[in-house]
């Protein structure tokens, strides 16, 4: 495939590069990785399993960090340069569409499995480098939840579930050569199958901000 174009594209890339690591962070910086993935046809039954679960568990906690909050609380804005929890959501689910769909232009493009020289990440390390929140940046401005198209924080969680379920879905059943569709970008090289890891693996990110704010002293009580 060649180098991903394009506004999706360069969504992804700024979403990735906002909430990754540095290789240096990652890898020693003489040491270079070897390429450990077996080239293959379909996903192994450990890899749709892995997915799956950081899918389902991912998407639990989202559900279970905005349980029964009032809409105060879903609103409450800490500070200027913060966001609330319903922006959080609305957020989620727009990255969660976004890279979605990033994932099937990638799988309309012939295999390229020559490419796979170039990932640096471990599946491992991608998923930890997402989640990790000592390293923050400002999102691409259309991922900022003042962009996003839903209007409340129900609608963001339904496109959210709807979205993860058919991602789920997909996952238990595709045969898609996932491991040999790579995209080539500025800043990494990564497969289908990371991509996905790296939705779950945002969603977590951000299911860590809201917790960290409704556990935070200035957050309002339900009335």
């Amino acid at each position: 495939m060649k180098k991903t174009t394009g506004s999706l594209a360069f969504t992804a890339l700024v979403l990735i590069s906002a909430h990754a690591v540095s290789q240096s962070q990652i890898l020693n910086q003489d040491q270079k990785m070897t390429n450990i993935f077996i080239q293959t046809k379909s996903l192994t039954p450990q890899e749709r399993d892995s997915a799956v679960q950081l899918l389902q568990q991912t998407e639990k906690q989202v559900l279970e960090s905005v349980k029964n909050l009032t809409e105060r609380q879903l609103k409450f804005n800490p500070a200027k340069d913060k966001w609330s929890v319903e922006e959080c959501i609305k957020h989620i689910a727009s990255a969660e569409r976004t890279l979605w769909v990033m994932i099937e232009q990638s799988l309309k493009q012939t295999e390229n499995p020559a490419e796979r020289a170039g990932i640096k990440f471990t599946d491992q390390q991608l998923v930890n480098a997402v989640k990790d929140r000592s390293n923050k940046s400002k999102t691409f401005a259309a991922l900022e939840p003042s962009n996003a198209s839903y209007k409340t924080s129900d609608e963001a969680l339904r496109s959210f579930k709807t979205d993860r379920k058919k991602l789920i879905g997909f996952v238990n059943s595709t045969n898609a050569d996932l491991r040999n569709h790579v995209s080539v970008l500025s800043i990494g090289t990564y497969d289908a199958y990371q991509f996905i890891l790296l939705i779950a693996a945002h969603s977590d990110r951000h299911t860590q901000q809201i917790n960290e704010l409704v556990s935070s002293d200035i957050f309002p009580d339900p009335a």
